[in-house]
């Protein structure tokens, strides 16, 4: 009996060549179900071409140029933020299959491919919707992608002299923060480069941002949580004059002046999960909590 038709749109990570048993166990499944399959055009040919690969798809893809019922991440959590970037604001729920070490956000293992892609045809998971920071530069849309699904990071350029950060919160004056940086993370960014600097962890769902110093000089600044239909609005000011802002990673250059305002986006990204699945869990096991058997 064929199953219903849906349509698959797959990213993934060319860095990693040994998982390619992976894709065609995807690959294969997807078939089984009749499922018109799209792939993102360097992930193809890298597969085809890098790996050597004879891959069939229904057709290739550009950018955020596809149409689907779910996309597929195959990587680490990284992948997992590109797509998430390509999908923006159309909503399409996304299925993180990890092939590397376990992710929060790519938490599905090789092994487990061909019951999850059953579990979608059957309606059995669950979609948790995710944050997203919108980042306005002098009233702008940032250029590029403005929107981060982790963490928006103020930083400074150069290895000498720190970076003086002004912050306001819903027009009222927060604190001047001199530091390497500030780290403003969503509920999914907060288990990433937040976490690193001393930031909260914070389960997902919960409705509030994080905003953690990055080295600030003063010992006593600590990380401050806030509600997410906070606006905060951030001045720079930096002995080089210009500074980065890091979306997800990625960096843009901004001169000394620019005024950066964050806000939560008008639309969120649906995150696949199974219905098993427990959050908890995946936490303790990335914090190898309780490893330690003395």
């Amino acid at each position: 009996m064929a199953s219903r038709k849906l349509r698959f749109a797959i990213f993934g990570n060319t860095y990693q060549p040994k998982k390619s048993v992976s894709i065609q166990k995807i690959l294969a499944s997807l078939s089984e179900h009749e499922a018109d399959v799209f792939m993102e055009r360097e992930f193809y040919d890298f597969l085809q071409n890098g790996q050597q690969l004879r891959i069939e798809v229904t057709s290739v893809f550009d950018g955020n140029d596809f149409d689907a019922d779910f996309v597929i991440s195959m990587g680490g959590d990284g992948t997992f933020l590109r797509a998430a970037s390509m999908v923006g604001s159309k909503e399409t729920p996304i299925l993180g299959i990890n092939t590397g070490r376990l992710g929060f956000l790519a938490d599905v293992n090789a092994h487990e491919i061909e019951h999850i892609i059953n579990a979608l045809y059957e309606d059995d998971f669950t979609l948790e919707t995710r944050a997203v920071i919108l980042v306005e530069t002098d009233g702008q849309l940032l250029q590029g992608y403005p929107f981060a699904l982790n963490d928006v990071a103020i930083l400074k350029r150069d290895s000498a002299s720190m970076i003086s950060i002004r912050a306001n919160i819903n027009g009222q004056y927060l604190n001047t923060y001199q530091a390497d940086g500030l780290v403003i993370s969503t509920p999914t960014g907060s288990t990433a480069y937040s976490l690193s600097v001393g930031g909260p962890i914070i389960v997902p769902g919960t409705k509030v941002f994080s905003m953690t110093a990055v080295a600030p000089h003063s010992l006593n600044v600590r990380p401050i949580v806030l509600p997410d239909n906070s606006v905060i609005e951030l001045g720079v000011e930096s002995r080089s004059h210009n500074f980065l802002v890091a979306i997800d990673g990625r960096s843009e250059k901004c001169n000394e002046g620019t005024k950066i305002t964050l806000r939560r986006a008008p639309y969120d990204i649906k995150v696949v999960k199974r219905s098993d699945h427990r959050y908890f869990n995946t936490l303790r096991e990335k914090m190898m909590w309780g490893a330690d058997t003395r």
